[in-house]
């Protein structure tokens, strides 16, 4: 009632106590309908409105009394009341209304609650015809069922049911009050089929309706072109209809499917260009906020892409976005006045608004950049709008605006911007999570079923089916949204990314494709995997560069290069060419053809990271996407010039060429950073599984392919990133390394046999660290146990063996040495590769290879013999043996023989050890083998393995000793003979006949041959400074030193091991063949070969034969050759062969074989065997010593020693054939001992060999010969007698040689000149004659000694009477008897006479015992004609020749004069008279002084030979006047002789006289007064003669003419001279004998 006065004082009094009435809830209805219409009634009088409005909220907040139309009434009051002119009333009022809305609906939902726990049966609703069909509704619902309904229709304009009295409404408030009613009771519309009725039918042909001016509106089109003026889109009713979208999609999405897919479809289309600006961005905030909800998106995706015939609404809404930041781009807004010519003339290219031109100068000046995108010309800020996630927009809140806002530059971009990313976070952590939900229930299911229970077996495979259908479901849906959305996001995300200047935007662009290509891994969908991820490669290469690169390894996967979007085609866009980006860094393209450098901005490092960060979080997932990732990784490491090191990882490194890298400091210290990571990333391979891992090998494989080829035909710096990187992977996948073995390996191998030196020295370093890594990691099992690793590990190492690059070699070769190092005592199987690598270095491929092998290969030997199979032992020596036959480096040739001997050794201490093992791989081959059915093929195979092996070192041995370098023959030879000689007797003796024939007379055959063709060109020096030995100059004389080594070793083995080889079949074959090589080399034209092969011969022959003895038949006497004595004796239990060494050889052959006697050598074949021998020294002997037709400087002549070792044999191999030795024997020995003896010497030698012309010694040769006639006249004297007849033979062959001292024996044609010579001038010596002859003359001597002994033991045989060897020695002797004097050596004629005259005392009373038999007939002239040549000698002595040796020599023909008086002349009756008469010729000759004209007066006495005459006086008188004179002839002789005497005298004085007297004073000639001196001493010589002889043998007649001679002597005393007065005395004194008183006739007459 107060209210009623309308005054208003009392009215605020009455509404302040109503308000308080009613805040204390004592109002009744009918009080409140009446206090509605109180307050209806101010209302219509204008009155305290504020008032009014309170109390209706006060009335309507605080209980539920009001119902009905007293409810629409008091919201229409508020109504009338928003609508006054009063501002303040207006928008008080329209607080009121939005409250009491609210409040409405909030007494539905507490009327709900109220019910909930009464379930009541709901009432089928009849179709939704009737619109008032409400009466299902509580009261509470009934009301907003009302106002809602009402609400609509006034916003439609139409007329209100409920509301009853409204005046007027504008749409923009009617669209709000929906909005929040929808925004705020979602629950109301969807728990009641009433209201979701509503929302069908009313709310949304009303949104639609209202939309349609916006939809049809073009910008920009002329009104004409329409038939009807086109309704403007208007901003606030635009606006708040996309807010009432946004609520409606958001909240009741499930409920309006259809209706739903037409708002979005209307959303789409508002981002057209062709939209007005403030349009276009309030529906890009209402897509905003639909992209931070995932779920719905998903749900969009389910309902409208996934079925058949509905629109792709997911997909339109991404490529909405994307055309739209496109268009952005493309079309500059036109609502920016600054953006100016657009034709684009200007030098950026394009149109170029002002805030870039700033930009681009605050590059240079350091300017803050405000963040922004940069395109072609269009610079566009970006803004921060909202926090990531959530959806706030800016103009979708304007609801006080009416007209359109101008939208600052950039607002569009960056929501855009964000609602991609939102879009893109939400999909991806929506599916991720689920993804995981579903991996995780998986698991738990699997491990579920898995379990033992058996009775929920059932119900689980039940779950698990459920599951996998709705794992199909979902994923079906997850891989949709994900198609659907890729391209368009792609498209913009790419333009965006390239446009970015800002690095946080790019940071968020960069997750975002990161997340979208990981989500499209996971899901496995390649396309777009791959499509993601070249768009970050892309972005992390510089512009243009990365077309090339990623155009050609993708263009197999994404072969579509344009996306379609809306049906327009929009191109993958290139990167702009003028980014606004720092650059950090320069460097090179990695390319083939050098092209100048490029540049890397940070942005491309940005990039580069996100790719790395991809590649490590999300390896798993890129499949076949590695390939492009490593592509662009390997292009970004080498432009930033990053250089492998060890392990692989890269380091910052020089490029090496040109003046490429050029870092900032900005990148300098991100380096090491990306360095790490990189190599995190492939550490973080060894967490992917198997297939992805294959993934990562197969790419880093073909980028290493790539790189391999643009490497070619340059020796460009390569790309070693993939090489590098493979190793990297290969290290920390050892665990399960078996699995990529082959493929990783394999292509290193391939890198290996790069031509780039860089490149494959990378692959090696690799393959080899792979291989090293591989053997020292921890296996399981360990690597001991699982051979089958330890080969495949193994393997590439003998790969590379195939590889000629010394460099890899090398690195191989290293590698090997490490292993060797490290792991060598745990080899086991995988021995054969690493010592094949070793015996895989060829000879050509330098020294320093073969240094390293060969290191390892000592290395093995010093360390791992033990350690190894027994198997591999061969590989080790054949490996040896060929490092022996380098002929690069000669110490490792050397050192390998000496590792032989090392290897040889080893296998002599570990001989049983490896027999039993080597037997037992045997026995399992031989198994295998015959299973196979083929035969089991080995080297030297009848023989025992064991066996085998040491055949196989002595075979490789036997090459080295026919190596083209000499010091390895040499060191060869030596170290083959020492092992065959110390180990030899651990072979089977079935094996000694392999080592004769096949080692042994193999290796001599070859020897021969090489040195019989070597060259004899002189060596000038031996390498370097090193001078060569004239001896060993020539490659001929080189190769005698091997011959000599070999041949001795052979001979060395035949006579120490003759126990062992005789009982072998065929010894005799093996003694003829040695034969033959001792014989063909001692006819060498080499003084050392030959010699050499003769002591050879010496030492076989040695050996003596055993003998059967009859106590110890079963063990032949010990050979005499020294064996060596041994360490130990090592027994072999069990083993037929016993390793025992003991120092008799009989009990050795004893104990050979304990199961067969040992076999005693028959000795007829041993006769064999020495008359094999013999002849063969005979060849020799004949061959040798035979002169030559012609001569030149080269002839071959043998020398001296070789002749004397040759002479030297004889006499031991003589022992053994002497039984069957025959004279044609002797008739050989002979001639080969005369042509010895013959052979000169070369002037060189002789002034080693030849004893000084003055010293009588006998050279080695001489002293041989004579030995062997010794030994051979020994052997005959002790002989049966028919061997005596070769006596004649033996004296034959000494004369020849005494002959020699007169006469030098001639050797062919060839000029040589004599020693003798040389006493006379000595210079001769020295002349140029090639050939000296020896001084023969002490040989002959000698040898005349030996014949005299001879013959005096020898006189009386018959063989020595019947050949005349008495008469030949005589003729032999008188040779130098008559040359006397002129004999070479004066020593020659006087032990011929004394010789002579011993022989002559033993022979002539053979002769004469003899002398009825005629056999010496012709001896006796012989005898008569040597005393004549000799006594009455034509040489003149020396003028040298002092007294005293006159006299002595005078005294030997004395002696020769005295043996005809004693042995001759007294037996004149058994003796020949002819030779009588010779001897007195003879002696009368004496008698009388011979004359020499040469004496001084000094010696005239002396050289007379007084004496001499008065013993031919002597003898001559002895015998003329003996009484025993038996034939008046003789005695006629003698007078004959002395009448001849005396009547020369008689001469000789007269003649005298005569001269004397002519002569006056002046004295005669001085050999007269010599003549008549002599004269006179020999009368009184005669007259004591005469004096002395019986007187009854004298003849009257001769005493008459000796004093006839008396009165001439008388007329000689007038003379002059003294010598001749004192001889005269001398003649005249004998004659006082015949002074006698005469005979008295008386007495005579008186008698």
């Amino acid at each position: 009632m107060g209210c009623g006065t309308k005054e208003p004082k009392i009215t605020q009094l009455c509404l302040a106590a109503i308000q308080r009435l009613m805040s204390h809830e004592v109002v009744s209805e009918t009080a409140a309908g009446n206090i509605i219409n109180m307050l209806w009634q101010l209302m219509e009088n204008s009155l305290e409105e504020l008032k009014l409005l309170q109390t209706v909220l006060v009335l309507l907040t605080t209980n539920t009394v009001v119902h009905d139309e007293a409810l629409s009434k008091a919201i229409v009051l508020c109504f009338r009341l928003h609508f006054t002119k009063d501002n303040i009333t207006n928008n008080t009022a329209a607080a009121t209304v939005r409250q009491v809305v609210t409040v409405v609906f909030e007494r539905m939902v507490a009327e709900d609650e109220r019910h909930r726990d009464i379930i009541e049966q709901p009432v089928l609703v009849q179709g939704n015809s009737n619109r008032r069909c409400v009466s299902t509704l509580k009261p509470c619902a009934k009301d907003a069922y009302m106002l809602f309904q009402d609400l609509c229709q006034l916003v439609n304009a139409d007329a209100p049911y409920w509301l009853v009295g409204m005046t007027e409404m504008t749409r923009t408030f009617g669209l709000e009050l929906l909005e929040s009613v929808l925004n705020d009771f979602p629950q109301v519309f969807l728990q009641h089929q009433e209201f979701s009725f509503l929302l069908k039918e009313r709310v949304c042909p009303l949104v639609i309706k209202l939309f349609s001016p916006n939809i049809k509106f073009r910008q920009g089109s002329s009104s004409s072109s329409s038939p009807a003026p086109v309704e403007k889109p208007y901003f606030p009713i635009c606006m708040r209809l996309l807010r009432v979208v946004s609520v409606l999609i958001k909240q009741f999405y499930s409920l309006l499917v259809t209706e739903c897919e037409i708002f979005l479809s209307l959303l789409v289309k508002f981002l057209d260009a062709d939209k007005p600006q403030w349009l276009r961005a309030v529906a890009v905030e209402s897509i905003h906020r639909l992209c931070v909800q995932p779920q719905l998106l998903r749900s969009f995706c389910q309902s409208y892409d996934m079925k058949q015939h509905s629109t792709k609404v997911f997909r339109d809404i991404v490529n909405a976005l994307g055309s739209f930041i496109q268009s952005l781009f493309l079309v500059p807004p036109t609502g920016n006045p600054a953006t100016t010519n657009p034709a684009g003339n200007n030098n950026s290219g394009g149109p170029v608004s002002t805030p870039a031109n700033s930009g681009m100068l605050g590059i240079g000046g350091g300017v803050t950049l405000l963040p922004a995108f940069e395109y072609r010309g269009t610079w566009i800020p970006i803004l921060t709008i909202t926090v990531q996630g959530s959806a706030k927009a800016t103009y979708l809140e304007m609801l006080d605006k009416v007209e359109p806002p101008t939208i600052p530059e950039g607002y569009a971009m960056s929501v855009a911007f964000h609602c991609l990313l939102d879009l893109v976070r939400g999909i991806t952590s929506m599916i991720e999570g689920e993804l995981g939900e579903v991996e995780t229930e998986c698991q738990t299911t699997t491990e579920a079923a898995s379990s033992p229970t058996q009775s929920s077996e059932r119900q689980e495979s039940q779950s698990t089916s459920d599951q996998m259908d709705k794992e199909i479901v979902s994923r079906a849906v997850w891989e949709e949204m994900v198609n659907a959305c890729w391209c368009g996001l792609l498209a913009a995300l790419s333009l965006l990314l390239d446009a970015s200047t800002d690095e946080a935007a790019t940071e968020n662009i960069l997750k975002a494709e990161l997340t979208m290509a990981a989500l499209c891994g996971r899901l496995g969908l390649v396309t777009s995997r791959d499509a993601f991820i070249t768009a970050i490669c892309k972005g992390s290469l510089p512009p243009h560069y990365a077309l090339t690169v990623l155009n050609t390894t993708t263009a197999a996967t994404l072969s579509n290069k344009s996306y379609s979007i809306q049906g327009q085609s929009v191109m993958m866009i290139s990167p702009s060419s003028e980014s606004h980006q720092q650059v950090v860094a320069v460097g090179q393209p990695l390319a083939v053809q050098p092209q100048g450098t490029v540049m890397l901005t940070s942005k491309n490092i940005q990039c580069m990271r996100t790719l790395l960060n991809l590649a490590h979080c999300h390896g798993a997932v890129l499949g076949t996407s590695w390939q492009l990732v490593l592509a662009t990784l390997q292009h970004l490491v080498w432009i930033l010039g990053l250089k492998p090191s060890s392990g692989g990882a890269l380091k910052p490194g020089r490029a090496v060429e040109g003046p490429s890298t050029v870092l900032t400091t900005a990148v300098m210290t991100d380096l090491p950073v990306i360095s790490n990571i990189l190599s995190r990333l492939f550490e973080s391979s060894q967490y992917l599984d198997d297939v992805s891992l294959h993934h990562l090998i197969n790419a880093l494989c073909s980028l290493s392919l790539e790189a391999m080829d643009m490497a070619y035909g340059n020796n460009k710096e390569p790309s070693l990133f993939a090489v590098a990187k493979l190793l990297e992977t290969g290290l920390v996948n050892m665990h399960r390394i078996e699995i990529l073995w082959r493929p990783l390996t394999g292509h290193l191998l391939e890198v290996c046999q790069h031509p780039n030196s860089r490149m494959r020295e990378w692959g090696a370093e690799a393959l080899t660290s792979l291989i090293k890594a591989g053997l020292t990691f921890s296996h399981d099992p360990p690597l001991s146990q699982n051979q089958r690793l330890q080969l495949l590990l193994l393997n590439p190492l003998k790969e590379m063996s195939s590889i000629n690059h010394p460099d890899i070699r090398l690195k191989q070769l290293e590698c090997v040495l490490q292993i060797l190092q490290s792991q060598g005592d745990s080899l086991g199987p995988g021995w054969p590769l690493v010592l094949g690598v070793m015996g895989a270095i060829r000879n050509d491929q330098g020294e320093s290879l073969i240094r390293t092998a060969f290191q390892c290969l000592q290395l093995v030997v010093t360390d791992f013999l033990p350690t190894m199979p027994c198997t591999c032992l061969q590989i080790v020596v054949d490996v040896a043996g060929s490092f022996g036959l380098h002929n690069q480096e000669l110490n490792i040739s050397l050192t390998s023989i000496g590792l032989l001997w090392n290897i040889s050794d080893y296998f002599f201490q570990r001989g049983e050890t490896i027999e039993k093992e080597l037997n037992k791989e045997e026995a399992a081959q031989q198994k295998q083998a015959e299973e196979k059915g083929v035969v089991l093929n080995r080297p030297f195979h009848p023989a025992p393995p064991f066996d085998c092996l040491w055949l196989c070192l002595y075979a490789k041995l036997g090459e080295l000793c026919v190596d083209p370098r000499p010091a390895v023959r040499k060191s060869a030879g030596q170290t083959l003979f020492s092992t065959i000689g110390a180990h030899g007797t651990l072979l089977q003796h079935s094996t000694w006949h392999t080592v004769i024939w096949k080692v042994l007379f193999h290796l001599l055959d070859r020897v021969r041959e090489s040195s019989t063709t070597a060259d004899k060109e002189k060596i000038e020096s031996g390498g370097g400074n090193i001078l060569i030995h004239h001896s060993r100059d020539t490659a001929e004389k080189q190769w005698a030193e091997t011959w000599v080594l070999t041949l001795a070793g052979v001979a060395r083995i035949f006579n120490t091991r003759r126990y062992l080889l005789q009982p072998l079949g065929d010894f005799s074959r093996a003694w003829d063949v040695l034969l033959d090589h001792i014989q063909s080399a001692a006819l060498s034209k080499n003084n050392e070969v030959s010699l050499a092969a003769l002591k050879s011969f010496q030492e076989i022959l040695q050996i003596v034969s055993p003998v059967r003895d009859s106590d110890k038949p079963e063990t032949p006497p010990a050979v005499n050759v020294p064996v060596p004595v041994l360490l130990g004796s090592i027994s072999g239990p069990g083993l037929s062969r016993p390793f025992v060494r003991t120092d008799s050889i009989g009990e050795k052959l004893g104990r050979y074989n304990s199961s067969e006697p040992p076999i005693v050598t028959d000795e007829l074949e041993d006769l064999n065997l020495w008359w094999a021998a013999w002849n063969t020294w005979y060849r020799i002997g004949s061959e040798s010593t035979k002169p030559p037709v012609t001569f030149d400087k080269l002839t071959f002549i043998p020398s001296q020693p070789f002749l004397t070792a040759l002479t030297q044999i004889f006499p031991a191999l003589y022992q053994h054939i002497k039984a069957g030795f025959s004279m044609g024997d002797l008739q050989k020995l002979g001639v080969t001992l005369h042509s010895a003896v013959s052979v000169p010497i070369s002037s060189d030698a002789s002034p080693f060999i030849l004893p000084s012309y003055t010293e009588a010694v006998l050279t080695s040769l001489q002293e041989a010969v004579l030995t062997a006639l010794d030994v051979l006249q020994k052997a005959i004297c002790v002989g049966p007698e028919n061997m005596q007849i070769m006596y004649p033979a033996i004296f034959d062959q000494l004369l020849a040689f005494v002959e020699f001292s007169c006469k030098p024996p001639q050797y062919g044609q060839l000029e040589t000149k004599h020693i003798a010579n040389a006493k006379y001038n000595q210079i001769q010596l020295f002349a140029p004659a090639e050939w000296v002859a020896l001084n023969y003359v002490p040989f002959a001597e000698r040898s005349l000694e030996v014949v005299v002994d001879l013959y005096q033991k020898t006189a009386c045989h018959k063989a020595v009477v019947n050949e005349k060897v008495l008469q030949n020695i005589i003729k032999t002797l008188r040779v130098p008897l008559s040359l006397k004097y002129s004999c070479p050596s004066e020593s020659t004629w006087k032990l011929a006479v004394s010789s002579l005259l011993k022989v002559l005392s033993i022979g002539l009373p053979v002769a004469r015992q003899h002398a009825s038999s005629g056999k010496f007939d012709s001896m006796w002239p012989e005898l008569a004609n040597t005393f004549e040549d000799f006594l009455f000698t034509k040489s003149i002595p020396p003028d040298n020749l002092s007294i005293q040796e006159f006299q002595r020599n005078e005294s030997i023909d004395v002696e020769v004069v005295q043996l005809i008086s004693t042995e001759i002349l007294p037996y004149a009756n058994f003796i020949p008279k002819e030779f009588v008469g010779q001897i007195m010729t003879m002696l009368n000759k004496g008698s009388i002084h011979s004359q020499s004209s040469s004496f001084t007066e000094a010696e005239i006495d002396i050289r007379l030979r007084e004496e001499f005459s008065k013993m031919c006086f002597e003898t001559l008188l002895q015998f003329s006047f003996s009484n025993k004179v038996t034939t008046p002839q003789e005695g006629y002789i003698s007078r004959m002789a002395l009448s001849v005497l005396l009547k020369r005298s008689q001469d000789v004085l007269h003649r005298y006289i005569e001269d004397e007297r002519l002569s006056g004073k002046c004295p005669l000639p001085r050999q007269q007064v010599t003549e008549i001196i002599f004269v006179l001493k020999a009368v009184s010589t005669l007259i004591d003669s005469l004096k002395k002889t019986q007187p009854e043998n004298v003849d009257g007649n001769t005493w008459a003419q000796v004093i006839a001679l008396y009165p001439t002597l008388v007329e000689c005393i007038t003379c002059s001279s003294a010598e001749v007065c004192s001889a005269l005395k001398e003649a005249l004194v004998p004659f006082k004998d015949f002074m006698q008183p005469p005979a008295s006739k008386v007495q005579n007459g008186e008698s």
